[in-house]
């Protein structure tokens, strides 16, 4: 599938023209950087979702501008949380050869020793900042968890030497940890909680028929 999108410039832009062209399918759009001035332009929104399923979020996608091929990256986006449609998008054009910082989804792999003990695994966080050529963006950023205990937790201070990727993140980001299961106690304490919270509440102000 093709990572080239085409795209249109475009003028500035009342509200109504910018919503008659999402009707027709179109998403009003924004590329700058590396050696293009802020320019307004329009996208397929079609196109732009096929490409995104094939380059993922941080992926490098060709930006067609004129008889221009600009190589560029999804740098942020709005949506329409109803309709789930994409709303406007901001392109970043970049230079090949230098590094990027993005923002890359955690993958946890494995299953922790602590889990097969009946421990919880939580993810405080679920992307990791790090610096990286376009070409090198991973779809995901792997973190092996097999020989994690109940009690203990993974930051970005012991996975840093080892990782091939410059880690922005600081040292005590937490990426995952394991907790202990609960007690028979607490579990209880926690279904009185919640059956008190669904409860009906009571109706003040009524009197009572006489």
């Amino acid at each position: 599938m093709s990572t080239t999108i085409q795209s249109d410039l475009r003028v500035a832009e009342k509200q109504s023209t910018l919503t008659e062209l999402r009707n027709k399918g179109f998403v009003p759009a924004v590329v700058y950087g590396y050696k293009t001035d802020a320019t307004s332009i329009s996208v397929s929104e079609r196109d732009l979702i096929k490409t995104l399923r094939v380059t993922g979020r941080n992926g490098v996608m060709q930006l067609l501008l004129g008889e221009d091929k600009l190589n560029v990256v999804l740098n942020d986006y709005q949506a329409d949380a109803l309709k789930g449609t994409i709303t406007h998008a901001d392109f970043l054009e970049i230079d090949m050869a230098e590094e990027l910082e993005v923002s890359v989804q955690i993958n946890l792999v494995g299953e922790s020793v602590g889990e097969k003990d009946g421990g919880i695994v939580q993810q405080p966080n679920w992307e990791i900042d790090i610096k990286v050529k376009p070409s090198d963006i991973p779809e995901t950023f792997d973190i092996d968890i097999t020989e994690l205990n109940i009690g203990e937790t993974i930051t970005v201070a012991d996975i840093r030497e080892k990782s091939k990727y410059e880690i922005l993140s600081e040292d005590d980001f937490a990426l995952v940890t394991v907790t202990a299961p609960r007690s028979e106690e607490e579990l209880e304490a926690l279904d009185e909680v919640t059956e008190e919270a669904s409860a009906e509440p009571e109706v003040i102000g009524e009197k009572e028929e006489e």
